[in-house]
This record gives structure tokens, C-alpha cells and sequence, in this order.
């Protein structure tokens, strides 16, 4: 239709007024016409059926009745309180209408003995069935408006309820808008589109989303419309990949050199998985090439991600070139420095830390060093993103755990160079397929899948908080083989006082139980001084303590091979995603490691999934997708990231196949026609450009 019409300010729809206009916007971001047909509902209830009053029963479900009021009252109640109470009756029975609220406009608006249709929640009092606040038309109007068989029920908030913009008002403000449009909404998809997918018209699924006429006619309109919102997203991370890949240069790696060379064939501590070869070889390929590298890796703890990083690393190196590696938190930034420096000890090369702790003296080395190009990988935190920080030609900028920085953070890393460096996005959290194509569509993807060779599955048992002393007592004997354990207790905020007595309780029992001299226990959490943190870890990496009681903080950054059991307080309290990253601080050595989930008896449904689930797999990727069933996408990625998929009518877990067929025929329509200048995709070339131009979420991604 004329776009124009579409851009035509809320207030000036009729019915709509200045004072109406501005709740829509602020409550519901609805500033234009556009927006609101594009304001689609969240549920439908079945009108075709009229209940008699003799029928009704006491359930949630809303009614409707067809029948007249006979008497209104107003009746007072409690302390200065009144409700409006209207009687009214059908061929069947009688039954009660009540207002707490508006009652003097209300009462005006009550006819006595006209015929009228009610709907809304009934409950019983006192064996009579009651409504409170019902919708009221006349039959005769009732019977001419633009009404389907489903009646839709549109998101709300308390302040739109409360100021009068009842799901009714929002369904007249979605009539007049069809009759002022005419529906003559233009298509957005390509003919040929349309009819392989046997997709219903843009003007069709736009009236049966709102007015459906039957529950087949809406399911038409429903994937047309998701459809078409997944497709327009895969479209334009697609096309920003392509343009990544021929418009940014990068600086082609073509030589591989001595230090790669040496390290693979004389220094690997352990033969490569084919998993890690395959993404090595990825990588390669990718730097190999004019165009800037912008890759996710994705692989479970201990998948042995930090080996393929490093050998990257020494490719840039190798073509005189400098890297670096950003963590989201100085643990995990110590952590890389040690196991880094480790894997190049016999190359002749300089590895620097860079973090909020580092002294002004060291610091000076460190940018001197840099700008001279001496040093050769710097790893740190955010500290690395300073103005300060300036590298004589950055190659290759690693970053950990992704989904902890914010893009504006991440770009600045690019601005360091005239030519952006090659970037190698790593994470530990599985992403489900679904969720990656959505948020990274615009990055290759590497998966290392399986781990390195000798290492056993990790035995997960769930036990209940009664089964204490068999717990204990198995901990004993393999203390007494040797092994060390973890103890971890939630702490969800470092300022719940409850978490914190939990643990401090829990240290004090454990204390009783596994009493000096014979056993020794460490202990860490959130509020000891970082220098303190680092000796408690450093007695337990060294063996010198048995048992490590901490919070949440020992999730990322310790590696102790010779820990073999991992035990999770209150385990109902943490996320999915949280006890499998827990459970892979151990099972890093040779010996059969342990994770047991003590619980309380009393567990809501999704905590037992949560703990059949650990209990029956391994598998990350499998983990993740019940955790996005369980949660939903913007949970799963954390504040920066939830944005990314605020969605109008699309599901990515529940649409999944949608997403599939959308990213496949985008694919196929962007290989064929990259630029979409054929004649026939006309039409969504302009929607795109519409889109595109719009600072929408996806501009962002990455």
C-alpha cells in the first residue's frame, strides 16, 4: 500500500486522540499506523460460542452471554468502598455484573432491558455466578462488526488497563485501521516465493492475524508472517557476512612459518583432536584470504579451545604480525597468560598480561614494547581497549567468552589499525543452532565437538539433601585415594546476606566433618581481596589443601587435573548452563571424576528437568537447547545480547524449522542474486533497503 500512509502518526487514527497517541507510544512503542498493524496478539478466544447462564462454570475461561439487564445498584463495602452490582438474565438463570470502578460513567452508559452481549471471567459467589467489569455491546452492534470466529488478545501493561485502553479498544482501533487502509497492504516476497512456499498474500495473513476467521485460516497467516520476519533477519546477517568478506580487507596470512611450524611438529603437548585440525585448518583458510576473519568457536570446557587460539596466534606471528587476547575477567585473563606462556616457553616469544592490577611501571614496558613491536601477544581484560594501548600492527584479536562485552567495546579493538585485524571469537557456552544463526548469522562458525583423547565422561548422580552422609563418607575415601574436591555453594548476588551465611555454614560443617590435621580445607568467594583469592587457589592447585568450599567464582579460571569431584549446594538454584560449566572445572585429569547435585526434596518442575538433564548427557549443544526451551533466548545471552531478538512474531525455539527454511532460501536467493537487481526481486529489494536503514538490532550484532 502507500508506504505513506503507513508513516501516518497513532493520534491521528480515529479514535485515537493526542492523549491516547502518547500512552500507545510509551507503553506499547506504537508511533505510527505501521506499527500498529505490525502489533500483532498473543492468544485467541474461540467467539463463536454463547453460553447460557445456566452453563457456567468456575474456570479461568472468558464467556460470552447473551442477555439484558434488569436492576442496578450500588452497594457499599468495607471502609468508604462502593461497587456498581447490575442483575442480568438470560431464558436460563440470573446472575450478577459488578464494577469496583468508573462506576459513574458506567451506570450512565447501563440500558435497562435492551438485548446485549457480555463477555469476561465469571467466578461464583455464594452459588451465583458473578463478572467483574465485563465487555458490554449491543446484539445489533454486536452482530454488524467487523468480528471473527477467534478473538484476538493483545499484549497489555497495568497503566494501559488502568487509563481505560481495554484489549477491546485495541481491537476497534485495529478495525478503523483496516477500514481506513482499505487492507491494501503490498507484498514483501518475491512471486515465485509465494508460490512454492504455497505462502497466503501479505493483505491476507495482516486481516486472519488479527481477524481470523477460522483456527486454519490463522495458522496460514502465523507462519506467513514469521516466515517473513525470519527471512528478512537471515537476509540481512547473510548479506552483511558477504560484505564483510569483500569489502573489509584483512590482512591475508600467507606464509606458514617457523613458529607454527616448530610448535606442531617439536611442542604439542598432546595430538590434536580432528576437531581441532578441522577448525585449525578453517582458521588458516580464512586468514589466508584478503578478507577479514570474523569467526565464532564454540566448544565445550576442556574442549581444548586455547591450543587452536594459540596456534593462530603464532600463524599472525609468523607473517609478522601481532596478537591479542581479551577475557571479561582478570581470573580468566591470568589464567590464559600462564597456560599461554606455558605452550610457547620453548619459542622466542613475548607474552605480556595487561589488567586493571597491573602497575604504572610494568604498563609503560608494556605500551613502549608494543608500539615497537617486541611484544608479541598481550593478553588482558577491557584494560586493552585504552587509548593508551596502541599496537604497531595488530593481526589477530582473540576474545573469550563474547557474550560479556558489548559491541561498542569489541570495535574499539578494530580502530587500533587501518586495516582491522582478524577476529577469532571464542565461548564456552554452547549456543543451540537456532540461537547461533540468529545472533551470529554474520560469523562463520567452528565447533570443536569432541574432546581430547583420555579423557573420561564425567559421572553425574542428583541426591538429595537426606542422603548427606553417604555423600560425605564417598568423599572421604577419595580424599583418601588422593583426589581434591570443590564444594560450591550459589551465591547469586555477592550482597545476599543469605548466600553468604549458606556458605559460611557450610564451611563451618564441612569444617566439623573433615576436622585439621587430617584434612585441610581452602575457601573463596566474592569478597576476599583478590591477593587472598590468589594464595587460597594457589595452596589448592598446589595440593597443599583437599577440599576448596567457594561460590560461583571458581566457575571460570581454575585448572587443577588432580580435582575429581565436584559437589553443587542447592544445585536447584543455579541455571542450566551454570551447573555444566561448573561440573567442567573437573574431569580434567586421567582419573574418573564426579559431579554430584545435592538438592532439597522440594524442587519445582524445571528444576528436575534441569537435573534429569544433567544427569543424562555430557553433551553442551544438548544442554543448551533444553536451556533455551526452559528460558527463552534473551535469558540465555545475557542484557547485552537479549535485544537481539525482540522478535514481533517469530519464536527462534518454537519456529526453529521456520528459521531453517528462512536461512536456507535466503541463501539460496543471495547466491543467485547477491545484489538483488533481478526484476522479479524488485519489490524486496526496496523492503530491504526500508529495513536496513532502520537502526534495528541487527546493525549491532557483532
Amino acid at each position: 500500500m502507500q508506504q505513506n500512509l503507513l508513516q501516518t502518526p497513532i493520534e491521528y487514527l480515529k479514535g485515537v486522540g493526542p492523549h491516547r497517541g502518547e500512552l500507545l507510544r510509551k507503553e506499547l512503542g506504537i508511533h505510527k499506523y505501521g506499527d500498529l498493524v505490525n502489533f500483532f496478539p498473543n492468544r485467541y478466544i474461540d467467539r463463536t460460542r454463547y453460553y447460557k447462564i445456566n452453563e457456567l462454570q468456575n474456570t479461568t475461561s472468558e464467556v460470552q452471554i447473551i442477555g439484558k439487564i434488569i436492576h442496578i445498584k450500588t452497594v457499599e463495602f468495607g471502609k468508604n468502598k462502593k461497587r456498581l452490582v447490575a442483575t442480568f438474565v438470560d431464558d436460563t438463570g440470573q446472575m450478577e455484573l459488578v464494577w469496583f470502578q468508573g462506576h459513574k460513567w458506567i451506570r450512565e452508559s447501563l440500558k435497562l432491558n435492551e438485548v446485549i452481549v457480555i463477555f469476561g471471567k465469571c467466578s461464583s459467589f455464594n452459588g451465583t455466578f458473578n463478572m467483574a467489569h465485563p465487555e458490554m455491546e449491543l446484539l445489533s452492534e454486536h452482530q454488524k462488526s467487523l468480528r471473527s470466529a477467534m478473538q484476538a488478545i493483545y499484549p497489555s501493561t497495568e497503566t494501559l488497563a488502568n487509563r481505560g485502553v481495554s484489549n477491546r479498544v485495541i481491537i476497534k482501533m485495529m478495525q478503523q485501521l483496516f477500514l481506513e487502509t482499505q487492507n491494501l497492504f503490498s507484498e514483501t516476497l518475491p512471486d515465485y516465493l509465494i508460490n512454492e512456499l504455497k505462502l497466503i498474500s501479505k493483505k491476507a495473513a495482516l486481516f486472519n492475524i488479527h481477524f481470523p476467521k477460522s483456527s486454519e485460516a490463522l495458522a496460514k497467516a502465523q507462519f506467513r508472517l514469521k516466515f517473513e520476519e525470519l527471512f528478512f533477519i537471515q537476509l540481512q546477517l547473510i548479506t552483511k557476512n558477504l560484505i564483510q568478506k569483500h569489502k573489509i580487507k584483512g590482512h591475508p596470512f600467507t606464509s606458514v612459518g617457523q613458529h607454527f611450524n616448530d610448535f606442531y611438529q617439536n611442542h604439542l603437548p598432546f595430538e590434536l583432536t580432528n576437531a581441532q585440525k578441522r577448525v585449525i585448518k578453517e582458521i588458516r583458510t580464512d586468514m589466508g584470504s584478503n578478507a577479514q576473519m570474523n569467526r565464532l568457536l564454540q566448544g565445550d570446557v576442556g574442549s581444548g579451545k586455547t591450543i587452536v587460539a594459540f596456534m593462530s596466534m603464532l600463524l599472525a606471528i609468523d607473517n609478522g604480525f601481532q596478537a591479542c587476547l581479551m577475557a571479561p575477567t582478570e581470573i580468566l585473563a591470568n589464567q590464559h597468560f600462564l597456560g599461554l606462556s606455558e605452550l610457547a616457553k620453548t619459542a622466542n616469544i613475548n607474552i605480556q598480561l595487561l589488567t586493571g592490577s597491573t602497575k604504572t611501571a610494568d604498563r609503560k614496558i608494556i605500551h613502549e614494547a608494543l608500539e615497537d613491536g617486541s611484544l608479541h601477544i598481550l593478553i588482558g581484560t577491557h584494560a586493552l581497549l585504552e587509548d593508551k594501548v596502541q599496537f604497531k600492527n595488530l593481526g589477530l584479536a582473540v576474545i573469550d567468552e563474547q557474550h560479556r562485552f558489548g559491541v561498542e567495546q569489541r570495535s574499539k579493538l578494530w580502530k587500533k589499525n587501518e586495516i582491522p585485524p582478524h577476529v577469532l571469537v571464542m565461548t564456552a557456552t554452547p549456543i543451540p543452532r537456532t540461537l547461533a544463526m540468529s545472533l551470529y548469522g554474520d560469523l562463520d562458525i567452528s565447533v570443536i565437538d569432541e574432546l581430547p583423547p583420555g579423557r573420561k565422561p564425567i559421572q553425574t548422580v542428583h541426591r538429595f539433601d537426606s542422603n548427606r552422609l553417604k555423600v560425605w563418607k564417598f568423599l572421604k575415601d577419595e580424599i583418601a585415594l588422593g583426589r581434591q574436591i570443590y564444594i560450591v555453594y550459589p551465591l547469586i548476588q555477592e550482597s545476599e546476606k543469605m548466600d553468604f551465611k549458606d556458605l559460611m555454614d557450610g564451611y563451618e560443617s564441612i569444617s566439623r566433618d573433615f576436622p585439621l590435621p587430617q584434612y585441610s580445607i581452602s575457601i573463596l568467594h566474592g569478597k576476599m581481596k583478590p591477593a587472598d583469592k590468589e594464595s587460597e587457589m594457589k595452596r589448592f592447585a598446589e595440593g597443599k589443601t583437599n577440599i576448596m568450599v567457594a561460590t560461583t567464582v571458581i566457575e571460570v579460571g581454575v585448572n587443577v587435573p588432580n580435582a575429581s569431584v565436584m559437589i553443587i549446594e542447592s544445585a536447584e538454584r543455579f541455571g542450566l548452563s551454570q551447573l555444566h560449566q561448573l561440573r567442567g572445572r573437573v574431569g580434567r585429569g586421567a582419573e574418573q571424576s564426579y559431579c554430584i547435585l545435592m538438592t532439597s526434596h522440594k524442587l519445582s518442575s524445571d528444576s528436575k528437568i534441569r537435573m534429569e538433564t544433567m544427569v543424562s548427557t555430557n553433551d553442551g549443544f544438548e544442554i543448551a537447547e533444553v536451556d533455551l526451551k526452559l528460558r527463552g533466548p534473551g535469558d540465555l545471552m545475557g542484557t547485552q545480547q537479549s535485544g537481539v531478538l525482540n522478535l514481533q512474531i517469530a519464536d527462534i525455539v518454537k519456529d526453529k524449522d521456520i528459521l531453517l527454511l528462512a536461512r536456507n532460501y535466503a541463501i539460496q536467493l543471495l547466491r543467485e542474486d547477491a545484489s538483488m537487481h533481478k526484476p522479479e526481486h524488485a519489490t524486496l529489494r526496496a523492503v530491504f533497503i526500508e529495513m536496513t536503514k532502520k537502526k534495528n538490532i541487527w546493525n549491532y550484532i557483532s
